[in-house]
């Protein structure tokens, strides 16, 4: 079974999601709030289902992480993670920057991943050691010179924990260089990192993201040129604590992390 053959079966699955998703949106469905207060939708799980009913037939011996739906055979070499409506709040806010994440881990690490966005027709590949693709065209990230003036995006100001929040604000410092008008672009879960993977973003900085957030997204933005780190610029592991880096160009790490970290020696460290 080759890569090619797994990264196939990514975009069916892609495709199910979608099939399952359009029917809901702007339209009237039911919605719960989660014990951890995150909103779900019947669309969530109806992409969640019909994702798992093809990967229980195709690849029965695989294990599958979900959202909705819990764990199997987490044990397996090959483990797929799935998040089927990442940014449920703007799905309910009918806005279409939502997608489906789907990623193919083995031996833990992520080496295939998809971004969909199934209201605009808008897909990110990635695999490892192939250029990231948008809708079947390769893609790359764009070169940025310098940390004042970069585009930079998080989902919502209110997610970082309270001691997170220095840190953000510190970084949003030295990318605004005083102007509100270089500040962050808000909303977008997962569009952003397609985003910057096409060029139109240089930074994407979060907190708190399980490894179903994440997973799929390190094949699309490294497959662009790209790099994705932790806070302290180590790689993502499922061990992760959640703070979440994309970079479209690596060569402004260092001053990212300065940024993030100031003169706080606690957290930063040279490599």
């Amino acid at each position: 079974m080759t890569t090619r053959d797994d990264l196939a079966l990514a975009h069916r699955l892609a495709d199910a999601a979608g099939e399952a998703i359009r029917p809901f949106f702007r339209a009237r469905y039911d919605l719960e709030i989660k014990a951890d207060k995150s909103p779900v939708t019947e669309a969530d799980r109806a992409a969640e289902a019909a994702i798992r009913a093809i990967l229980e037939q195709e690849r029965p011996g695989d294990g599958i992480i979900g959202e909705e739906y819990g764990s199997v055979r987490t044990d397996a070499e090959r483990v797929w993670i799935l998040d089927p409506i990442d940014g449920t709040r703007s799905f309910i806010a009918g806005r279409p920057i939502f997608g489906t994440l789907i990623a193919l881990t083995q031996g833990g690490w992520p080496t295939i991943g998809i971004i969909d966005q199934p209201i605009a027709r808008e897909r990110w590949a990635g695999m490892s050691g192939q250029p990231t693709t948008f809708n079947g065209k390769p893609v790359r990230t764009r070169a940025c010179k310098a940390l004042e003036g970069a585009g930079i995006a998080t989902t919502s100001p209110h997610l970082f924990a309270d001691g997170d929040v220095p840190h953000y604000m510190a970084l949003v410092a030295a990318v605004s260089g005083g102007s509100p008008r270089q500040g962050p672009v808000y909303g977008g879960d997962c569009y952003n990192y397609g985003l910057l993977a096409s060029g139109f973003l240089d930074i994407v900085i979060e907190s708190g993201l399980q490894s179903y957030d994440f997973a799929a997204l390190v094949p699309v933005v490294e497959g662009a040129g790209g790099m994705m780190c932790d806070w302290n610029g180590e790689p993502l592991t499922a061990d992760s604590e959640g703070h979440v880096l994309a970079l479209g160009d690596p060569a402004r790490l260092e001053d990212v992390l300065e940024a993030i970290h100031g003169a706080d020696p606690a957290h930063h460290h040279d490599h």
